[in-house]
């Protein structure tokens, strides 16, 4: 991993890494980094029972890859999900 990132960056891309729908493609885009270099800094940045319950949750899924997902890129929403539009705060 060449680039040296700080916190705030660090964070955003294990927050980014985490999320189920967010493909390891997204992150190269914005951080400029690979998968392998992903998954190093994850190894690094956190405890080991937590890499590996991220390793095990990210291995295989469809999701984490553009290329191998099945849906459209796109925002996300549930059919289940209520529309805001009677909220006050959406209307400002």
């Amino acid at each position: 991993m060449n680039n040296a990132f700080n916190e705030l960056e660090i964070d955003r891309i294990i927050e980014m890494a985490w999320e189920d729908r967010t493909p390891f493609e997204a992150i190269t885009y914005q951080f400029n980094i690979n998968e392998q270099d992903v998954i190093s800094l994850m190894r690094k940045e956190l405890k080991p029972s937590s890499f590996k319950l991220w390793r095990e949750r990210v291995q295989g899924r469809k999701t984490k890859h553009r290329k191998r997902r099945q849906f459209e890129i796109g925002p996300f929403k549930s059919s289940r999900q209520k529309q805001i539009s009677a909220n006050k705060i959406s209307k400002r």
